[in-house]
């Protein structure tokens, strides 16, 4: 099955913001800004923390949360990343995006390999969940 691309409006918010909201699971009220990147129109994000309850194993044991950008409130699966090749996009990507001074030590720590087994791949659900 096809994935439904993202709106062009969530898009562009990706592209210009550092922080985007998110919501891993059904239960949760509030909303964790993270970083999120955008890699040929999909959509990434990793745990900094690796908590074992956070947004992230939400994700894994629910399969569903939300983005919030702005006012707008997106339904979304999520999905971790196997891939190495699409780990290594998703790598030059943070790298690409996260270039301010103040952010670079964590870009270096989290494009390394250890994180790839906490990339999660966000799809866009247009219906409620």
């Amino acid at each position: 099955m096809k994935q439904q691309p993202f709106p062009t409006d969530f898009i562009a918010y990706l592209a210009s913001s550092t922080l985007v909201g998110v919501k891993g699971g059904v239960e949760r009220e509030t909303f964790l800004n993270i970083w999120m990147v955008e890699v040929a129109g999909r959509v990434f994000a990793r745990s900094w923390i690796k908590s074992n309850r956070s947004w992230f194993t939400a994700f894994l044991e629910e399969g569903v949360g939300q983005i919030q950008y702005g006012q707008h409130v997106l339904n979304v699966r999520g999905e971790q990343v196997r891939d190495t090749n699409l780990n290594l996009q998703v790598d030059e990507a943070y790298k690409a995006k996260y270039t301010q001074e103040h952010n670079l030590p964590y870009v270096a720590g989290i494009t390394q390999p250890e994180y790839h087994n906490y990339t999660m791949e966000f799809i866009f659900e247009n219906q409620s969940i």
